[in-house]
């Protein structure tokens, strides 16, 4: 009987589509080039159109890559964060999601999260980075960049600060109640701001903390009914799409899991 073949990173990367070159940032890892070659045999010319005229993501390095094709991707090569490091500096949108996957939590510091919240372009970016790596930082640091970032000029920057912070409401439990609502009045102003993937960002944060932390539920609501009052067309807009969702009965954490939805696209 014929050994079963042993599966390497360079075998699984080929099987994907990339070439066999064995450089990486660490030892035995794929080459940089080699997972560049990999996203573009995955892409699809359909995937790069509805990137920008379904779901909003516009960026001027992109392939056309389903998502789930870059997180099986991930899997094979594994944690890495030189790597990540390296695959964040191509530009290439679909490079930069490989990079949030691989990356090593305990390894990003406070410089690389201020370099990739700047280095945004999109919301799908800011939305993965936040939801799938920098909501697993350190408490301290994690409330530091939302304070910092949510009161940005720059649109995705703040988009980062929002969204980061509904991305700790939905999925860290470990945190102080009373360190997301001191939050709640960077989200209040934040949600004057027109620019669409700012205040769907701030109502996301908002709907997350008001579903999921029964305790800050009517603080998010007096806030919504503010908004909802104001004379800022994007206060209003937060305000009631906040009062739609958190103010419905049967509000449960269980719906919080699905606020994301809308979070980055335009109505």
């Amino acid at each position: 009987m014929r050994a079963a073949k042993k599966v390497t990173k360079k075998s699984a990367v080929k099987r994907a589509g990339g070439s066999s070159v064995r450089a990486g940032a660490a030892k035995g890892a794929p080459s940089v080039a080699s997972l560049l070659e990999a996203l573009k045999k995955m892409s699809s010319k359909k995937t790069l159109e509805e990137m920008s005229s379904r779901y909003g993501v516009v960026t001027k390095k992109a392939f056309g890559v389903p998502v789930g094709k870059i997180q099986a991707l991930s899997k094979s090569v594994g944690k890495d964060h030189a790597l990540a490091l390296s695959l964040w500096e191509t530009g290439w949108y679909e490079a930069r999601l490989l990079a949030v996957f691989v990356d090593e939590i305990d390894k990003v510091t406070p410089a690389q999260m201020d370099r990739w919240a700047k280095d945004c372009d999109n919301w799908g970016i800011v939305d993965t980075m936040c939801f799938k790596l920098f909501d697993q930082a350190p408490t301290a640091l994690v409330f530091k960049k939302i304070a910092q970032w949510s009161r940005s000029r720059e649109e995705f920057v703040k988009r980062s600060g929002v969204v980061l912070l509904a991305c700790v409401a939905l999925h860290r439990e470990d945190v102080p109640e009373g360190s997301i609502r001191k939050c709640l009045p960077l989200l209040e102003n934040a949600a004057e701001d027109e620019r669409n993937f700012v205040m769907k960002g701030v109502s996301w944060a908002l709907r997350s903390i008001g579903l999921k932390w029964p305790g800050l539920r009517a603080e998010v609501l007096e806030i919504a009914e503010r908004l909802a009052g104001s004379e800022n067309k994007a206060a209003r807009w937060v305000g009631r799409d906040v009062l739609r969702d958190v103010g419905k009965k049967g509000s449960s954490p269980q719906r919080a899991q699905r606020t994301q939805r809308n979070s980055g696209i335009g109505d």
